[in-house]
């Protein structure tokens, strides 16, 4: 533990949804839930307007519609969430060489490592100038959490929010924590908070005072040494800015239960080859191939082959990943199917025993593009006659109206609402879904557009701590934004909707 708060969490508030209230004035200050919109999809981020009504993340889409049906839900642009989190993370290099990320919005500092004095004023100080500049580049809000440790600066930043910083001053972490649900410390989930209720235990007061012996009996030594020692407000683990990944993994969920088997080993092939895209671009490979199956009664099932030695070949993680579905019965229908590798490592061994049937598999990848080729290029000639698939909240560019972005879907028909970032609510037109004269486009920056006052509610003004802060508009305007890779969560596919916002 360190005697001063010189340990900093920064999480960004409601992220995904408060980039999408940003990039869309028409939005701000209304319920906004970003995720899988289809019958299976699942809430990724929900504004603050649209928790007052219920909705969490890793909720049920079906279910966040019932509890707010007037929000605008919205599928992931997860581009646009990337380069601002390059930016936000910039941000964080230049203060400390130490930057452990932990997401695309949330991220440990050490700022000793950076420079910083070991004492609360010059920490609060950083942390204050740092929203500041979040604020002014990206035109969003992030809570900063300062304590002694990481534990305690994740706490305070979560108490922070949104839009706020809150340090703990070293030596009153018990006096803080004592009164907080047992939940609240990592690592305590649903059955570990459930053991301790029928102990007894219920806030973290209470896991002090049980002692170290008895919530090892309870959870084991392990996690019940650790238990105890956090209850204590003792977390000695140091901020890493490189942490190394266990696996890659991809996974789909699907609208409809799949019962075809050759479709459910198309579906496998697919995801293994987008497994192998991440490792190559992780420069990694791996030894252990993994599938995961969700059936109908969302029973799950895993099974795993470990490899003669690390690869990143998509001929061999196909034929692996084609053995282990062989393993598993899904007649009764599949509604989630996953790959992914483990055994990372920063090399590959070539496998012998594989060699032909890679060669093979080669042979055959290259027919297979032949023939996607050869399709593709039928379906650009017929495409005038073919409809389009446009999910709400993606960018549409259109020849005469300009950047805009869809709103709904349906009967042939789409929606447009045409508004930038840096001005007022936009228009709303309605084009038959094969217009011609509209494309997908790229997302605007947050900042950076004409500098001209808006006419809506992006009017610029002081940083404010209110319960929906992504509703103002950024500080100033920056020029640009830039790119960073990350992974996606898994919210599943999404389907067409004809109903991207209701009215409010």
């Amino acid at each position: 533990m360190r005697r001063a708060p010189t340990i900093l969490h920064l999480d960004m508030d409601a992220f995904y949804a408060s980039a999408e209230q940003a990039a869309k004035p028409s939005l701000r200050g209304k319920p906004v839930v970003v995720g899988g919109i289809g019958p299976r999809g699942v809430v990724s981020t929900a504004s603050y307007e649209a928790r007052v009504f219920g909705v969490r993340s890793a909720m049920p889409t079906a279910q966040a519609r019932r509890l707010c049906p007037n929000a605008a839900y919205l599928t992931p642009r997860f581009t646009l969430y990337r380069r601002v989190s390059d930016q936000v993370m910039e941000l964080l290099h230049a203060l400390s060489p130490l930057v452990e990320p932990l997401s695309l919005d949330e991220a440990f500092v050490d700022l000793e490592a950076g420079g910083t004095e070991a004492d609360t004023a010059a920490a609060r100080a950083v942390g204050e100038r740092l929203r500041r500049d979040i604020r002014r580049t990206t035109g969003l809000t992030g809570s900063v959490g300062l304590a002694g440790a990481k534990m305690l600066a994740k706490i305070a930043s979560e108490q922070a929010k949104p839009d706020g910083l809150v340090v703990i001053e070293p030596g009153t972490e018990r006096e803080l924590l004592g009164p907080m649900t047992v939940r609240t410390l990592p690592g305590v989930g649903p059955a570990t908070a459930e053991t301790l209720r029928r102990a007894g235990i219920h806030t973290i007061a209470e896991t002090a005072e049980a002692g170290e012996a008895e919530l090892v009996r309870l959870l084991g030594k392990a996690h019940g040494t650790g238990l105890y020692a956090m209850a204590l407000g003792r977390d000695e683990r140091p901020v890493v800015a490189e942490r190394d990944a266990k696996s890659i993994s991809v996974e789909d969920t699907f609208d409809v239960d799949l019962t075809d088997r050759t479709r459910v080993r198309a579906e496998v092939m697919r995801l293994a080859d987008r497994c192998v895209e991440r490792l190559r671009a992780a420069g990694r490979s791996g030894r252990t191939v993994v599938i995961k199956v969700r059936n109908y009664d969302f029973s799950t099932l895993t099974r795993s082959e470990t490899l003669r030695g690390p690869t990143d070949d998509p001929g061999v993680v196909r034929e692996a990943a084609g053995r282990l579905l062989d393993l598993v019965d899904t007649t009764g229908g599949v509604r989630l199917l996953g790959v992914g590798v483990t055994g990372l490592a920063d090399f590959t061994q070539e496998d012998l025993f594989a060699q032909l049937a890679t060669e093979k598999a080669a042979e055959e990848e290259a027919e297979r593009e032949r023939r996607v080729a050869a399709e593709a290029a039928r379906e650009v000639a017929d495409e005038p006659e073919r409809p389009r698939r446009w999910l709400p909240g993606l960018d549409v560019i259109h020849e005469e109206h300009g950047a805009g972005w869809v709103q709904g879907s349906g009967v042939g028909r789409v929606t447009v609402r045409f508004e930038q970032p840096w001005s007022g609510p936009g228009r709303v037109r309605t084009f038959p879904v094969d217009d011609p004269a509209l494309r997908p486009g790229e997302p605007l920056p947050l900042v950076g557009g004409p500098t001209e006052p808006s006419t809506g509610p992006a009017q610029e003004g002081p940083a404010q701590k209110d319960p929906a802060p992504q509703s103002s508009a950024p500080a100033t305007l920056p020029n640009s934004v830039s790119a960073r890779a990350a992974s996606e969560p898994g919210t599943g596919p999404e389907t067409e909707s004809g109903a991207g916002m209701s009215s409010r």
